[in-house]
């Protein structure tokens, strides 16, 4: 939400009065400590799981390679995201957490800082750029990968305070 006295409740805050685009001005806005947790969920068979949990695959060693890349990522948003804001990141952490059964790896990406405007897109662009590299690593032993349930999970600080995502909430 912009600081535009203007702007009502509910309307997008990047675009201009001309119908255009344009980056909210943070400029007036006291700094306050953000954080913005987010996940992704990436499927694949369990024979191919099993081989990036034993290192097997041809590429090396899958989860430290996503881990960087999803880290690097979120460094790289306002890169990559038109009309988000550089930032001074305090904090990034990219988890892995893979469910054998299910042939399931969640991957989860936390991130941190002190500044005017949140982190959920960086935490968002390191989840989702972490899971394409695992997909990318994986590729040789399986086409099928499914890259799924990319969301905020957690965000706090700023003006609109804490949001945290009810289990299983789903947006029609």
């Amino acid at each position: 939400m912009s600081d535009d006295p203007n702007q009502k409740k509910g309307e997008f805050s990047h675009l201009a009065a001309h119908g255009g685009i344009s980056m909210v001005d943070v400029g007036a806005k006291a700094p306050t400590s953000r954080e913005a947790v987010a996940e992704a969920i990436v499927r694949m068979s369990t024979s191919t799981l099993q081989k990036l949990i034993d290192r097997a695959l041809p590429k090396g060693d899958v989860l430290t390679t996503a881990r960087v890349a999803g880290i690097l990522a979120a460094k790289q948003t306002s890169s990559l995201i038109p009309l988000t804001h550089p930032l001074s990141i305090n904090y990034i952490a990219v988890d892995f957490e893979a469910d054998a059964e299910r042939g399931t790896i969640a991957v989860r990406a936390t991130v941190r800082c002190d500044g005017k405007t949140g982190v959920e897109i960086e935490a968002m662009t390191a989840c989702a750029i972490a899971s394409l590299t695992i997909y990318d690593m994986c590729k040789s032993a399986e086409k099928g990968i499914v890259i799924d349930s990319l969301q905020l999970v957690r965000k706090s600080g700023g003006k609109s305070g804490t949001y945290e995502r009810v289990k299983g909430e789903k947006k029609e």
